[in-house]
């Protein structure tokens, strides 16, 4: 499958903010309300990792994040083969969004690199409108399924009926996705899920993060993955929703053709 991968010093700079410089969070929240994605650096330690967070979001905690509320992410070797823990371990993570079988999904997700891997490690970004470009260009009868209401399941069983992409009122569209054991699909879209994976690679970039670095992006828009590594890699991870107005989802591209009219609640 070819992946159409952004050299990692372009992805990283063309979306960089400079967190020192004077409306610093104007420029964050305008950036995530244009294209969902800010890069950041200079966040060298955890204090001023959750320092940055509490500036542009309500952090909230999550089933395996600390008493402040960030998520240690390294390989704890006790988790690698339970579902729905990849991340706790050193092996691939497929694309997903960051607690897709929950109601109602943190809006915001920020990553930072407290220590890169031996080999491997980076983190692949998928952009969720371009995914629905393609999808709809390319292979309309798998856009309009992946829209019907309620043709996913994705978590344990107290998950969450959803579907793929959500058409909101104003005609805006949120993404939410999982591959793992945790999800579960409608006949109508089984079909179409080859289809899906490939439209979710082809649009994967490639972060190759140092120590200090990381990104922030819009968890209704960008999906996240990583590749396998070896050594001891560690991330800190927070999850909330933002201080600052922020559209649903994304704009479809014109291009990308009718979208059909599904909603939330069918």
């Amino acid at each position: 499958m070819r992946r159409v991968q952004q050299p990692y010093t372009d992805v990283f700079m063309r979306n960089r903010v400079d967190l020192a410089a004077p409306g610093a969070e104007e420029k964050i929240a305008g950036r995530l309300r244009d294209t969902g994605l800010v890069t950041v650096d200079g966040l060298a330690s955890r204090a001023a990792v959750l320092a940055f967070a509490t500036r542009t979001m309500n952090v909230m905690p999550h089933r395996d994040s600390d008493s402040d509320g960030l998520t240690t992410i390294r390989d704890t070797r006790r988790h690698a083969h339970r579902t729905g823990f990849a991340g706790l371990g050193n092996g691939p993570l497929d694309p997903h969004t960051e607690r897709s079988g929950t109601p109602n999904p943190p809006r915001l997700m920020l990553l930072v690199c407290g220590q890169a891997a031996a080999t491997g490690g980076e983190c692949l970004l998928t952009d969720g409108q371009a995914m629905h470009s393609d999808l709809f260009a390319g292979e309309q009868e798998a856009g309009a399924a992946l829209a019907q209401a309620r043709t996913a399941f994705f978590g344990a069983g107290d998950g969450h009926a959803t579907q793929v992409f959500t058409v909101h009122d104003d005609l805006r569209v949120s993404v939410r996705l999982r591959f793992d054991g945790l999800a579960r699909w409608n006949p109508i879209v089984q079909p179409y899920l080859p289809q899906l994976r490939a439209a979710a690679g082809r649009h994967q970039v490639r972060l190759a993060l140092a120590p200090g670095q990381g990104y922030l992006l819009d968890n209704e828009r960008w999906l996240h993955a990583r590749r396998a590594f070896t050594g001891d890699r560690l991330f800190w991870r927070a999850l909330g929703q933002p201080l600052f107005p922020l559209p649903r989802g994304f704009a479809p591209v014109p291009a990308s053709g009718r979208t059909p009219m599904f909603s939330e609640a069918g």
